[in-house]
């Protein structure tokens, strides 16, 4: 009897000691926890290590758009337009300089700029450097907010939550810049109809001010465009709906923006998160359809320069093929 009553203390004794204490429970969930969270700084950074690395990824995108009357380009196969905008240029970007100043090599027979050039006080040389061999070609631009001024402080999260920031009341130098453009034969399409002719191709174009921040006034522009036209383009850095849908409704075969940055941050496979625009997510890049309007949407070529971070949205320029529509005469 004595014997079994020492087994069954043994036992007691062993299970007792096998339950831990409160403090070994709360001395183990710490370990996990700081585990967990320096798992989480770790993958944090490398996330936002790829992301100011993504900013760098300069690519080409490339479309073919049968846009133009059967005999328009005479035999020539295309007629090559180079959509660039949202340059966001900071001096000292030198790669970025010399990859947009490599575009020239691509021979684009018109260059489109839809703005926001600039991201610092002292980008215009820097500008005007990347951009200076396209400006011996035919060009078109109009201006973004950060043109005429100068980027705020944001947390990069902003983007995802998509509220829309105000501009700051610090002015960039814009004035010289457009003067340089002009001078090299750029127009600017701000508030003005167009008609002019590049090779064998007629163009009518327009365009209004940067309507994210209401500076737009479309009734300065509104009506058809010359129907002789072979192409009918239409510029606007911010892609709201309520322009393009005048645009659409005017005769505009091809409208051309910038100002999303393709949601900047966005999930993979570049799906867009927001646009700080009134444009849906699924148009917030790319080539799309707008009330029977084509509408081509660049990602753009940089960020604000408080914001330097780009996920799953690498920077971009895009040349359009624009070919001729089938003849269904001669079918």
């Amino acid at each position: 009897m004595r014997s079994g009553i020492v087994t069954w203390v043994g036992i007691i004794l062993t299970l007792d000691d096998a339950v831990p204490s409160a403090a070994d429970r709360f001395r183990r969930i710490g370990r996990i926890a700081g585990i967990t969270a320096i798992t989480a700084s770790v993958a944090a950074a490398g996330v936002t290590a790829w992301a100011v690395r993504e900013c760098h990824q300069f690519q080409l995108r490339r479309l073919e758009l049968p846009l133009l009357p059967p005999g328009t380009l005479r035999g020539k196969r295309e007629f090559r337009l180079l959509h660039i905008s949202d340059l966001h240029m900071v001096p000292g970007q030198r790669a970025k300089q010399e990859w947009v100043a490599g575009l020239d090599q691509l021979q684009p027979d018109l260059v489109v700029n839809t703005g926001d050039n600039l991201s610092d006080l002292k980008a215009v040389p820097a500008t005007l450097r990347a951009l200076g061999p396209l400006m011996r070609r035919p060009g078109l631009f109009v201006f973004g907010s950060n043109d005429y001024y100068a980027p705020t402080v944001v947390n990069p999260l902003s983007y995802v939550v998509g509220k829309k920031r105000k501009a700051s009341r610090v002015e960039l130098p814009w004035r010289g810049m457009r003067a340089a453009f002009i001078e090299h034969g750029w127009q600017d399409a701000t508030h003005r109809r167009l008609e002019f002719k590049v090779g064998s191709v007629r163009i009518a174009a327009t365009g209004v001010d940067d309507p994210h921040h209401d500076l737009d006034d479309y009734g300065q522009v509104s009506g058809a465009p010359n129907a002789e036209a072979d192409l009918r383009l239409a510029l606007v850095h911010s892609p709201e709906p309520r322009v393009l849908a005048q645009f659409a409704a005017d005769g505009y075969q091809l409208a051309l923006c910038g100002h999303t940055h393709g949601g900047q941050i966005c999930l993979p496979g570049g799906k867009t998160l927001v646009t700080n625009c009134g444009i849906d997510r699924v148009r917030a890049w790319g080539l799309h359809e707008f009330d029977g309007m084509m509408l081509h949407v660049s990602n753009g070529l940089g960020t604000s320069k408080f914001a330097p971070v780009r996920l799953f949205c690498r920077p971009s320029a895009t040349l359009i093929s624009l070919v001729e529509k089938p003849d269904l005469a001669r079918e």
